[in-house]
């Protein structure tokens, strides 16, 4: 785990698998979210206290600011293993993730589905889980007839305004083609869609990473197979499961466009969805299926190629994008660079600065960090045009509460060179 400048500078905070048989976990594959309390959580795949799974079921974990890593749970597979996805933090302060399943250890095992079905959590689940440890599943994969409620559930959910959250699984459905669902705080699953429902799959399959809500209120999202051209989508689906193909990938000669979206999108402070394909775009024939790209798409579906990357400056971006407070986007790529392994890019677009609260929603009276650039001379903040008191911790960082007679609308912070307005409503439920 680390951390790294806008100018660069990396400094290591942990090294996983620092204590005996990686009680502490290993292999981090998602992101971090930072909580109220301003310290990170975040899940490994492996590792953890567990001899059910060959290297470790997983865990999940605090670590805070300067690097002190705490281990909150430990999975087996009675409550879930391989928790792939990040974690979300609820309005009510409570984090919400999913278990992938037993698949990374059985890919070459033919499964007896049928006698799995409602007997185990080999499939993924729907946890919540406290900050001090305390963990509950909310939905076991599988549990339904032909696993028509889907399983292995890769990606991380998302809480709508709605209070429900959603998200989707890589496989199962009516169809095989993995699903969108929701879920209610007390565990209630809905299939919303499944995917392979057109001749072909044109709709898409396999959905691998979670959704995002717009603010036009519409969930957007990719899969990674599917469509068109048999190499992902990006679609839309409203709340109530009606799903549009945006746009189908590999739709250009030789896939300058990309290929095989693995990772969400970002819904920017110019309206448009951000990402990345970790294949497609082949610069310089560098990479045998294309390095892969970064693009934005309209919530209309007019989808542009703004990076295509070329080993030298990094290779097949996996993970997604994520817009700063400066206006800049940051994400990673898996392989390339100077040392062949992977970097960590940023991409500017000129895009306007704003500030990002910590939650995003909140009750009255509800501790609030307001996040952003040059913040340091602050003289005011407000929400949705209500007056709160503050206090300014440093330059990028602001702590308030929500005030008394809040509503649902933008935080804005005023400084002496002007103001600056959240990227999101925030959510007074």
């Amino acid at each position: 785990m680390f951390k790294i400048t806008a100018a660069g500078n990396l400094t290591t905070l942990y090294s996983f698998c620092s204590e005996t048989n990686c009680t502490d976990g290993e292999q981090p594959y998602a992101g971090l979210v930072q909580a109220t309390d301003g310290n990170f959580y975040g899940t490994t795949v492996e590792g953890g206290g567990s001899s059910q799974c060959s290297q470790g079921c997983g865990t999940i974990f605090k670590i805070s600011p300067s690097g002190t890593l705490t281990t909150l749970q430990s999975f087996d597979v009675s409550d879930g293993a391989y928790p792939v996805g990040a974690l979300v933090q609820a309005t009510d302060g409570t984090f919400y993730g999913t278990t992938y399943g037993v698949y990374p250890e059985a890919k070459s095992v033919t499964i007896d589905r049928a006698s799995l079905e409602g007997t185990t959590s080999s499939d993924g689940t729907i946890f919540k889980v406290t900050r001090d440890g305390t963990l509950i599943t909310l939905h076991t994969f599988c549990s339904q007839n032909g696993c028509a409620d889907g399983y292995y559930p890769a990606g991380a959910l998302v809480q709508a305004t709605d209070g429900n959250f959603y998200g989707t699984t890589e496989y199962g459905g009516a169809n095989s083609g993995g699903t969108i669902f929701k879920i209610a705080a007390g565990g209630m699953l809905t299939t919303l869609y499944s995917f392979c429902s057109q001749t072909n799959c044109t709709d898409g399959a396999h959905p691998i990473a979670g959704l995002v809500q717009a603010t036009n209120g519409i969930f957007y999202g990719t899969t990674y197979t599917g469509g068109a051209n048999g190499f992902g989508t990006v679609f839309k689906i409203t709340a109530a499961g009606n799903l549009t193909t945006l746009y189908s990938f590999c739709s250009e000669t030789n896939c300058t466009d990309g290929s095989s979206p693995l990772a969400g999108l970002v819904q920017a402070t110019d309206e448009k969805l951000y990402g990345t394909t970790g294949f497609g775009a082949n610069v310089n024939n560098n990479c045998s299926d294309g390095c892969g790209t970064v693009f934005s798409i309209t919530p209309e579906g007019t989808l542009t190629t703004i990076h295509s990357f070329a080993y030298s400056d990094g290779a097949n971006p996996f993970g997604g994008l994520v817009q700063a407070t400066s206006g800049e986007f940051y994400g990673a790529t898996s392989a390339g660079g100077t040392n062949g392994s992977g970097t960590v890019f940023s991409l500017s677009l000129g895009l306007r600065k704003f500030v990002e609260t910590r939650p995003t929603s909140g009750k009255v009276g509800a501790a609030v960090i307001i996040l952003g650039t040059d913040l340091k001379h602050a003289t005011g903040v407000t929400f949705n045009g209500t007056r709160a008191t503050f206090k300014i911790v440093s330059k990028s960082e602001i702590t308030t509460n929500a005030p008394e007679g809040a509503t649902t609308g933008k935080v804005k912070v005023s400084t002496p060179s002007g103001s600056v307005t959240s990227n999101v409503n925030f959510r007074v439920p």
